[in-house]
């Protein structure tokens, strides 16, 4: 009954037979990288841990499969620093990946400039294969928050990012509460659960800002998201 899989981070399923060791990041690369700098996966150059041209095959006999079922698709998540050249890969020649997503637009840069290059260079990589965009999901500090103008969150503001994701070529996944302006929710760390925010606290708080309970009904207790405590607090400015 479903019209698809997404397929999470599609370019890790191969490492290199010879078990190679990942070269280091020099100091100059480490300060550039735009994630989480604490994280020690991020201090090496990823090039036999995963993006290996194996993974290229695996996905064309996944294509074969899935083409038996009628109008199903695959979506792949691409992490990876040349995530364009590979979402080109991934999805040309109408053999592999329906669509794929990376990103460049889940990072804190959002100037023109910034996302216009992002846009551009997929198109150059991407040739005739499918993109798909997303500006946030849950790994992610919410664009309403990552984004606002002046440091101050408005659905407005939020609105208007989702109008440019709409706009687009390719498809698009809009992450629940981004189509209500929903801003990231501040958590004390007796209410975090995510592994990534016990660990690193208080460089980083974790996931769970951008994972608390959707709002379906702002006078309902716990939101209508459940009739019991849920595993995540209610952000109370959601209910607005």
């Amino acid at each position: 009954g479903v019209d698809g899989i997404r397929l999470d981070v599609v370019n890790y399923y191969y490492h290199s037979p010879l078990l190679q060791n990942n070269p280091p990041k020099t100091a100059a690369q480490r300060a550039a990288f735009m994630g989480l700098k604490s994280n020690p996966y991020n201090d090496q150059i990823h090039l036999f841990d995963k993006s290996q041209p194996e993974n290229l095959e695996f996905l064309s006999c996944l294509r074969e499969l899935i083409d038996r079922y009628p109008n199903r698709t695959l979506l792949g998540e691409i992490g990876d620093d040349y995530a364009a050249e590979l979402m080109g890969q991934y999805t040309d020649g109408n053999d592999k990946l329906h669509m794929a997503y990376c990103f460049r637009l889940l990072r804190e840069h959002h100037s023109a400039h910034y996302v216009r290059d992002a846009v551009e260079e997929h198109e150059r990589h991407i040739a005739n294969g499918w993109p798909c965009w997303s500006m946030s999901n849950h790994d992610t500090e919410r664009v309403a928050t990552r984004w606002a103008a002046e440091n101050t969150s408005h659905p407005q503001q939020a609105f208007l990012y989702l109008a440019l994701l709409l706009s687009l070529r390719g498809s698009a996944c809009v992450y629940y509460g981004e189509e209500l302006g929903f801003s990231e929710a501040a958590l004390a760390y007796e209410e975090i659960q995510d592994p990534f925010g016990l660990a690193f606290w208080p460089n980083y708080k974790g996931r769970d800002g951008c994972r608390t309970p959707m709002v379906w009904n702002a006078s309902a207790t716990y939101g209508g998201f459940s009739e019991l405590p849920p595993w995540l607090p209610l952000c109370e400015l959601h209910r607005e």
